[in-house]
């Protein structure tokens, strides 16, 4: 669903709204309460991504250290599982 961008002519209050797009537009600003509200034509945003670790957990460079590779078995466990 996508974010749509509201104004109100008559107070000049602007709000953003995460509605359906087959939502009715908003007629009604929730500042003045006046049914003048529109809905403002905006260039959309694309793909956004927002977090911290969107980029070292899903493209990390191979050749960039081992911080994406699991970490090996310790030796005592090693050890255990030769000795069966």
């Amino acid at each position: 669903m996508p974010n749509y961008d509201y104004a109100c002519p008559k107070c000049g209050h602007e709000w953003e709204v995460f509605q359906s797009m087959k939502d009715d537009p908003i007629k009604t600003c929730p500042s003045c309460k006046k049914r003048s509200a529109k809905r403002l034509v905006g260039g959309g945003a694309g793909l956004i991504f927002k977090g911290s670790g969107f980029y070292i957990t899903d493209y990390k460079n191979k050749s960039g250290g081992d911080s994406a590779k699991p970490a090996a078995p310790s030796a005592p466990a090693a050890a255990k599982k030769s000795a069966d």
